[in-house]
């Protein structure tokens, strides 16, 4: 295979002017420098809300690796430019392991406001332009878009895909797409989750014969002063990005990248929930970690984090605390105690609910609620016997934890003077622990000049049998370089340098 030049497309801050400053490294990159800007309240709102559209429900370096540098909008969002079409047309896109599929506007979007504000892409211009026509819609967390398939070259970083099969968005109904700082997103899932059975753009790279490796890697600089937002690596991984050798895993679902993750633990206690494994979901297209609601009100306790007093919860606790205590004592299957106690219905094999589902959803019905926070009691109760705690002690602390819940936009604040004393946080993979330290999973605000800080832990709740799951955002992947191998059906870790 004929050597390449590794070009980094260039990429800046939308509404900011860039300058761009290209030299030619010892490595043989073409690094680009990027500009950044700090990260403010309104700005994590655009944020979240584009992470619900990225979300519908994730060898070394060589010469023949080709890399898209990547802009960290106020470190919550990673994107760079790709170009379709011959001569290419540029677009910003979200580079999001959670989905698959390709789209950008279409020249062809009248209606939708998005679309006026956004780059649009021009088949007319294109002289590789192939007509597909055929409709899709994609259905989001926090709307949707439409449009058609259409196939033409896609330019990534040097890199030339012929004929990939993307959309064409017509209609985009949320605001998301209105304030996002990009204008679609390039999936890199699975293709058993791509709409219209589209190949996502690796397997194409790989169909073609395009890289060395079939492997993608993502480094993400958290660093907010720094000037690089990270590099997405296609066919390889840059050695000065990573420290010693990556953890790998299998996946256990091909759809997302999916894998199977052990505990989380707080200052190397162990959570409880997980104890047993969870599954685990790495997704570039989300900002934070987020996992279950009991895990999460535990993190929060242990990092002082304010939340919202749950009525239900504080309920279960003292009326019903004792005796689940009890029934734990007496070697009852947890998964029986809150049939048992009268606050779930039982199937004969597990408490019947949604799994353990948000308490903080305004839509559960109470009776649904009541269930929801008995599970998460018993788990906390539980996993304080295993510390041979006292009653008191026990009962105590899940009131406290009922005190710690998530507030019902999923963010948690924290005293940002407080950073220093709060505990280092583990996930559990592949048998070996990856630690997240307070200055990584905590995220810093700029709101009226003033620094606000907030927990990287959100509450996500899936129920059984896909659930419980962890989504690993950008919190943990600015944290791990990570490779996604999909010659190998394998994801890999490795501290980031």
């Amino acid at each position: 295979m004929a050597k390449r030049h590794l070009l980094l497309v260039t990429t800046c801050l939308w509404a900011l002017s860039c300058a761009l400053l290209l030299h030619a490294s010892s490595d043989g990159f073409l690094r680009v420098n990027l500009n950044k800007k700090r990260l403010d309240k309104e700005d994590l709102t655009a944020a979240k809300l584009a992470q619900q559209a990225g979300n519908h429900l994730l060898k070394t370096s060589s010469s023949d690796s080709d890399i898209v540098p990547l802009v960290d909008y106020l470190n919550t969002q990673y994107y760079g430019v790709i170009g379709i079409g011959t001569p290419p047309q540029n677009f910003t896109v979200i580079f999001d392991t959670g989905s698959s599929n390709l789209w950008v506007p279409s020249a062809k979007c009248y209606f939708s406001i998005a679309c006026y504000l956004h780059s649009k892409y021009k088949s007319k211009k294109s002289s590789t332009y192939k007509a597909d026509g055929e409709t899709c819609k994609i259905t989001y967390g926090s709307g949707s878009i439409s449009g058609f398939f259409s196939k033409d070259n896609v330019l990534v970083g040097d890199l030339v895909v012929k004929k990939q099969k993307f959309i064409e968005a017509t209609r985009e109904t949320s605001v998301t797409f209105i304030i996002g700082k990009f204008d679609g997103i390039l999936g890199l899932g699975y293709p058993d989750i791509s709409v219209g059975k589209a190949p996502p753009i690796w397997q194409s790279m790989q169909e073609q014969k395009l890289l060395a490796d079939d492997v993608f890697s993502f480094w993400l600089n958290r660093d907010p002063d720094a000037s690089s937002g990270g590099e997405l690596v296609f066919g390889g991984m840059d050695p000065k990005h990573y420290k010693g050798n990556h953890t790998y895993v299998p996946v256990s679902r091909k759809g997302y990248w999916q894998f199977n993750m052990g505990d989380l633990l707080i200052d190397g206690h162990s959570t409880g929930f997980c104890a047993k494994g969870c599954a685990a979901i790495v997704d570039s297209g989300t900002s934070l970690l987020a996992g279950p609601t009991a895990i999460v009100a535990q993190v929060n306790h242990a990092i002082g984090a304010e939340g919202i007093i749950s009525t239900e919860c504080k309920e279960v606790v003292t009326e019903y605390g004792e005796m689940i205590l009890d029934l734990l004592i007496a070697q009852t299957d947890p998964q029986k105690v809150c049939g048992q106690v009268g606050l779930c219905m039982f199937d004969g094999t597990r408490s019947v609910s949604n799994g353990i589902a948000s308490v903080v959803d305004k839509e559960n019905l109470r009776s649904d609620a009541l269930c929801s926070v008995c599970e998460m009691a018993v788990v906390w109760i539980e996993n304080q016997l295993r510390e041979n705690k006292t009653k008191e002690l026990i009962l105590n602390y899940a009131n406290q934890l009922c005190e710690r819940l998530p507030s019902p936009n999923g963010e948690s604040t924290v005293s940002c003077h407080q950073i220093s004393k709060m505990p280092n946080l583990a996930f559990t993979i592949a048998k070996k622990t990856f630690v997240l330290t307070p200055e990584q999973y905590i995220v810093k605000l700029e709101q009226s000049g003033q620094t606000v800080c907030i927990s990287g832990f959100m509450a996500f709740d899936i129920p059984p049998p896909r659930g419980p799951l962890w989504i690993l955002g950008d919190v943990f992947m600015g944290a791990y370089h990570t490779v996604f191998d999909f010659g190998n059906d394998r994801i890999g870790f490795a501290k980031s340098a």
